[in-house]
């Protein structure tokens, strides 16, 4: 197997603020894994919360460069356990890219794509919300004329959230998730559920910062809307400490450490009965496309990272006004076009 990686800069369409940070380009970090005359994409973006940037990952994976390329790949599951989690599980951003072109090129070589070699079926996908972030209300209602949809993701955390809300219902009858980042109290997580409710939201997600969940449970027990967790999720062990506190678990492969533990993590919460959630962290199609092969284990959908962009750098999954179309090539059917 041969290592090789690119760098490249994402520019938003729009400048992209949640509660604590706003950004205007996004940079990201692209794997690639290449055997047999097949090439597997994985991708990480720099993520200054997570403390990730291209640089650290460019350094992690050339650490580690001579332990891939001569690991008798076999199966992800195989090279994950045995490889990867074991050098790697401190550093889960790279790990995720290294494990999502370690699967893009086992259906590569395969020639099917994941969720046909997992047997899953793909005829009744969620939806995917279109997010807007936070930005003036007058701005925040033009992105949703700009773009009708669905389902949207509004980001908040706000001194004026319940008032962004309402104007919003003035452009859109549409469904509302709402995202507050970790930005709300106890008390105003409970108190604005009220509100929200009655304004057509689904649920909220990640009210409280991410260790709180004691606080959490108050919350999952007074709110009259469902509380789905975000940062509160990140590892395998985090899916039964989240089973008390949320009524769900939003999943991105950058946090889990790739397509291999987030699977495992989507099957755990089912089983406990949790709604299940695939997110993203304004990937380009090449990040879209692996988590979308597991919208099949998926109750909702936030995968509008691609879309967010002023331009892709690759092709794959494709949004359909809301609609998920995963490709019938191999792998995740992610390719490169720069």
């Amino acid at each position: 197997m041969h290592v090789s990686f690119y760098h490249y800069d994402l520019e938003m369409a729009h400048p992209f603020k949640i509660s604590r940070s706003i950004h205007t380009v996004q940079p990201t970090f692209i794997v690639a894994l290449s055997q047999d005359g097949y090439t597997g994409y994985g991708e990480a973006t720099q993520n200054r919360y997570y403390k990730v940037t291209p640089e650290n990952l460019q350094a992690g994976l050339e650490a580690i460069t001579p332990e891939i390329e001569k690991y008798p790949f076999t199966t992800p599951e195989d090279f994950y356990d045995r490889l990867l989690y074991p050098k790697l599980q401190n550093f889960r951003f790279l790990m995720a890219a290294i494990d999502e072109a370690a699967n893009d090129l086992y259906g590569k070589l395969l020639a099917k794509p994941l969720w046909q070699i997992w047997n899953y079926k793909v005829d009744n996908l969620p939806l995917s919300t279109y997010t807007i972030a936070i930005d003036e209300i007058d701005t925040m209602k033009e992105k949703l004329r700009e773009k009708p949809w669905p389902v949207y993701k509004i980001k908040l955390g706000t001194e004026h959230d319940i008032e962004i809300v309402k104007s919003l219902r003035d452009i859109s009858d549409k469904p509302f998730r709402i995202d507050a980042n970790t930005a709300w109290t106890v008390e105003q997580s409970i108190e604005n559920s009220i509100i929200l409710k009655e304004l057509g939201v689904e649920f909220i997600e990640q009210p409280l910062p991410y260790d709180q969940y004691n606080k959490m449970r108050t919350v999952k027990a007074q709110s009259v809307l469902p509380v789905i967790a975000d940062e509160s999720v990140r590892t395998e062990t985090d899916i039964m400490k989240c089973a008390e506190s949320f009524d769900g678990v939003n999943i991105k492969l950058v946090k889990a450490g790739g397509i291999t533990p987030a699977r495992r993590m989507l099957n755990q919460a089912r089983l406990l009965g949790m709604k299940t959630m695939i997110g993203c962290m304004t990937e380009s199609s090449i990040g879209i496309s692996a988590a979308a092969q597991l919208l099949p284990l998926c109750d909702y959908a936030d995968l509008d990272g691609a879309i967010l962009l002023k331009k892709d750098i690759a092709k794959g999954t494709v949004l359909d006004n809301g609609k998920v179309i995963l490709p019938e090539t191999g792998g995740t059917g992610a390719e490169l076009l720069i």
